[in-house]
């Protein structure tokens, strides 16, 4: 027996087929000698990781009594053979010749340090995805000058005349149509006085900033280098993603911090985790959705006094489908009360205090400076909107042939009951998994809202990446029937919004029912990505017995 301590792999020579790439068995037979002692000799194929993270390991080989040790330091793969045949044909023992031979990472499995080379390529793949960037920012100018239908997103336009508004002392309001918080008009204030492509390079650079945080919440997790970068990749290289920012989308500020807060989380950062919350809150409303998952993750089962979390390592997986593995359910508690009792913690009473008085700080400033203006067009105008123009959304013809009559408010808020329903359905089930819960969350809530543009597209991609290492999914052919589903029924909707937009004809029924089959194929990828989710909750949960202890000391 090869035994790999504080790592997955158990690796047993009476199994021909355990053997990895790189090294050949060493086969011994047991000869006792004459004083006694035995040779530890037995059928040994020594492994050799696939995983780059183990290529710089130090090994120490011992016998079973530990009286010898052999030391074998970083090597190529033909070094290490030769240098682990000498060294394991040299190991004696007094114990017998069914003992083990054990062979000790000296550098634990779970070390997320990159070997250098690993290190390059992901510098490359940032540099690379970083000159598209560019190029297509520049590659924007031209086509805004010379096609009918420009790069630049509208939005853009109207963030820069706010942003203008800002720098000459006005109101970024005064600018009709500018829904959003002012900081973010405070950010685009360089347009006015350095360059109008300002913006756009800084939602770019923060597009880059969302890959390197799914890398890193990747190795958190424990998921292999390689899987950590082809993940990375799904972001970096989409052509959905890398056009929202190049066009001028301020939503990559927004996924980079969201994509922050689960770090925070994940490393027991909880003031910075609020304070983060609390502010991506307040410029864009919708992570209002994300509160429940995670207050319901801040859970003493999760947390220790004085100590981290501890995280699940993906090698931990489940391979059993969602719908057979829920590790985080109301009715996994003991017994009610317990639940209730462990409502009200130190850690979900800190993360709610703080992130709300970030909130209702940066609310309250705002309103000061700005008055009903801004409370009218940043958060009461996206509670009941009613947009006329048409869009992804099934209720867009609806709100059309009704919008010269008053809309009551609960005509304007029964809208938001189907998102409630489903999202209260996904959250009980899928909480403890929190970032797979956000990505059906995100999915969901658009899928079902009042008003979808493509902008709204890029919220739920920034997650994508971090739940395909526990998807089983392929690519081939289900993977692909979804993505060519989710991609023909937009492509099919575009087409009849450009003959109404462009062509001027009317296509509003053809439009609704794009729209529908729009509605259908989200439905249809959201429930194949579940039943196809290996659940891996993101912190080790604590035996029962130690919860009264916990709650004691919250």
């Amino acid at each position: 027996m090869v035994i790999f301590p504080n790592s997955p792999l158990s690796y047993s020579t009476s199994n021909k087929n355990n053997r990895w790439e790189g090294f050949p068995p060493l086969v011994c037979r047991p000869k006792p000698n004459p004083s006694g002692c035995a040779k530890t000799r037995e059928d040994i194929s020594l492994v050799f990781t696939k995983t780059s993270e183990s290529w710089g390991e130090r090994y120490q080989i011992r016998t079973s009594n530990d009286c010898t040790v052999h030391k074998l330091s970083k090597y190529n793969s033909l070094k290490r053979r030769q240098e682990v045949q000498r060294l394991l044909r040299s190991v004696r023992t007094s114990a017998v010749a069914s003992d083990p031979i054990r062979i000790i990472p000296t550098i634990s499995a779970q070390n997320t340090r990159l070997p250098a080379f690993r290190i390059y390529f992901l510098a490359v793949l940032t540099y690379l995805s970083a000159i598209l960037r560019a190029f297509l920012i520049i590659y924007g100018e031209w086509q805004d000058t010379h096609m009918e239908v420009r790069y630049t997103d509208v939005d853009y336009l109207v963030f820069s005349d706010a942003a203008a508004l800002m720098s000459s002392g006005k109101s970024p309001y005064d600018r009709s149509t500018y829904r959003y918080s002012p900081l973010i008009a405070a950010l685009l204030m360089p347009n006015s006085f350095l360059h109008h492509l300002w913006g756009k390079f800084l939602f770019s650079a923060s597009d880059l900033l969302v890959g390197l945080f799914i890398h890193k919440i990747l190795k958190l997790r424990g998921v292999p280098e390689k899987l950590c970068t082809y993940s990375t990749m799904v972001w970096l290289f989409n052509p959905f993603t890398f056009t929202i920012g190049t066009r001028g989308n301020c939503e990559p500020i927004v996924c980079a911090m969201i994509l922050w807060i689960i770090i925070c989380l994940m490393n027991d950062q909880l003031v910075q985790a609020a304070v983060w919350y609390g502010l991506v809150v307040h410029l864009r409303i919708y992570p209002i959705i994300y509160a429940l998952p995670i207050i319901l993750v801040l859970h003493p089962l999760h947390f220790q006094p004085g100590k981290k979390p501890a995280l699940v390592d993906w090698s931990s997986r489940k391979s059993k489908p969602i719908q057979d593995s829920s590790n985080f359910r109301i009715t996994d508690l003991q017994c009610s009360w317990v639940f209730l009792t462990s409502i009200f913690t130190w850690r979900r009473l800190v993360f709610g205090l703080i992130s709300g008085s970030i909130f209702l700080i940066l609310t309250g400033l705002c309103f000061y400076f700005y008055g009903w203006d801004f409370l009218d067009e940043a958060l009461l105008y996206h509670l009941t909107r009613t947009d006329p123009r048409h869009n992804f959304s099934i209720y867009f013809y609806h709100i059309y042939l009704h919008y010269e009559q008053e809309f009551s408010s609960l005509e304007k808020l029964i809208s938001f009951l189907p998102q409630f329903v489903v999202q209260l359905v996904l959250i009980f089930r899928f909480a403890n998994d929190l970032p797979f819960c956000f990505f059906v969350q995100t999915l969901a809530f658009v899928a079902f809202n009042k008003v979808i543009t493509a902008q709204y597209f890029v919220w739920f991609f920034c997650l994508l990446p971090l739940i395909l290492p526990w998807s089983s999914l392929k690519l081939k052919w289900k993977g692909l029937a979804c993505i060519f589903l989710w991609m023909g029924a937009q492509i099919h909707w575009l087409m009849w919004g450009y003959l109404l937009e462009f062509r001027g004809k009317n296509v509003f029924i053809q439009l609704w029912m794009a729209s529908l089959l729009f509605l259908a194929s989200n439905i249809y990828v959201l429930l194949n990505i579940i039943r196809n989710h290996a659940y891996c909750p993101v912190f080790k949960q604590l035996k029962h017995e130690n919860l009264n202890k916990i709650m004691k000391h919250d």
